[in-house]
């Protein structure tokens, strides 16, 4: 490609970042993050840099449009920036941090969550077309739950008409669907194809790795077994330790814990449980053990974060 055409190109998709910025904008006049009317499509803002802001990623692909981000996955570190975009195969632990923002230029991102079984559908359907994975290409992350891709004038264009149908209510049941399906096949024709389609087929081992974690979230207050894991994904006890690290970034029980702490944090804040009340939910027998696995992962014991997030919550109101 000569270097007229990649200018022109460079700019065409500047112009749409621009527009879709504009738009975001108008949906989230403050910072914070929420949900829109359309099924699945969500939005985040932020006005200055943040700390490590520790969450759970679902199923989903998440388009940074303007700002940047670090995700840390385990120990692997993403820097998300403007014109990439992030797929998540299955549910993550992750740290994030802006570190991109300001009150001129906010970070904003747009999520669109994805049911897992919508991929798999169209990788079918999709059939030989579908691009595969190139064992002679350098890639060594190719199982992680998580990774990123940049967009391209088509990827940018989908996702506009996507979120300019919030100012077209009478079109949007419509055409909702079909734009969203639209964006899953640009993501699996593109360089991120091959992964994302590793988690569909289901006789992968990042699929079963996928079924696995889908257990694991569902049931992460009762005692870990690994070996009723790995017989549930018909893999032995040391392949799927490797395969679910590959995957994670973490071990089963790193995992677990993660999960137990995230859902405790939320029982403090959301029902106003204490601290103890909210070790033994989430399956913690001894409230000491907790909060200090509590406090390794947040940064401060549980009532102090939680005191700090509500003071944050009142000061942002």
């Amino acid at each position: 490609m000569n270097e007229s055409l990649e200018r022109e190109q460079a700019a065409a998709l500047e112009m749409e970042r621009r527009r879709l910025a504009q738009l975001v904008l108008r949906s989230m006049p403050d910072e914070g993050m929420r949900e829109s009317r359309l099924p699945g499509l969500g939005f985040a803002r932020a006005n200055s840099t943040s700390s490590c802001v520790s969450s759970v990623y679902e199923p989903s692909l998440g388009f940074i449009v303007q700002g940047s981000k670090t995700l840390r996955l385990g120990d692997k570190k993403i820097v998300y920036e403007p014109l990439s975009y992030l797929a998540s195969s299955v549910h993550l632990p992750v740290l994030g941090q802006v570190i991109g923002a300001s009150g001129r230029e906010p970070y904003l991102a747009i999520k669109l969550s994805v049911d897992p079984q919508e991929v798999t559908d169209l990788v079918i359907e999709m059939g030989d077309r579908a691009p595969t994975f190139d064992p002679d290409m350098p890639c060594p992350e190719i199982s992680c739950g998580l990774c990123q891709a940049k967009m391209d004038l088509d990827m940018l264009d989908a996702i506009t008409r996507l979120v300019e149908l919030l100012d077209r209510p009478a079109d949007a049941p419509i055409l909702t669907p079909l734009i969203r399906r639209e964006i899953l096949y640009r993501a699996l024709m593109g360089e991120m194809g091959p992964r994302m389609r590793k988690f569909a087929l289901a006789d992968s081992q990042a699929n079963r790795i996928s079924r696995v974690i889908a257990v694991l979230k569902n049931r992460f207050t009762e005692p870990l077994r690994v070996g009723d894991l790995a017989g549930l994904a018909n893999m032995s006890e040391s392949s799927l330790y490797h395969s679910f690290k590959q995957v994670t970034r973490m071990s089963p029980l790193q995992f677990q814990k993660k999960l137990r702490l995230h859902e405790a944090r939320r029982l403090m804040l959301s029902e106003g449980l204490e601290a103890a009340s909210a070790s033994y939910r989430v399956g913690y027998e001894s409230p000491s053990h907790f909060s200090r696995e509590y406090s390794r992962m947040f940064g401060a014991p549980p009532r102090a974060d939680v005191n700090k997030l509500r003071g944050e919550h009142r000061e942002s109101a």
